[in-house]
């Protein structure tokens, strides 16, 4: 597995853990870096994935909703719905990744951590959503200025 897949996969962990359980944070956070032994440059990546997915799970899962319509959200399983937000975040949100890889590591991820039909639902969802791109990372901005800068 490649460094930056198996952060990733650090990620989709403790992503899942805090989905279903109450665990703080930092506690999941330290917890992952421990058993992972992930260098310095990896550490700080699956860090920038939790925080960045965890703080905007909402306006994510909103906009998975819309293109998974005969999924409701709380119907898909908890490891695919992260998957989709690591995926998501990675190309519309912190705009590091490119488009294909992140679908192309959001898949390999759903084979690994996923059912057998994982794959094929995670990149149907990332398909439906890359085709607005531009349209999401606009969206996403507007939210994180309308955070920074809220109406008077």
């Amino acid at each position: 597995m490649k460094d930056r897949t198996k952060a990733r996969g650090v990620a989709l962990q403790a992503l899942y853990e805090l989905d279903i359980t109450n665990h703080p944070v930092g506690t999941v956070l330290k917890e992952r870096i421990a058993d992972a032994a992930l260098d310095e440059e990896l550490t700080q990546f699956f860090q920038s994935i939790v925080l960045g997915v965890w703080s905007i799970r909402q306006d994510l899962d909103r906009f998975i909703a819309e293109h998974a319509p005969d999924w409701p959200l709380d119907q898909v399983a908890t490891i695919d719905r992260n998957i989709l937000r690591i995926a998501l975040w990675e190309f519309a949100v912190a705009s590091g990744t490119p488009l294909k890889v992140a679908i192309n590591e959001a898949v390999e991820l759903a084979k690994i951590f996923g059912s057998d039909s994982a794959p094929r639902f995670v990149n149907g969802v990332l398909g439906s959503l890359a085709d607005r791109q531009n349209e999401l990372t606009q969206s996403f901005q507007q939210i994180q200025s309308q955070e920074i800068d809220p109406p008077a």
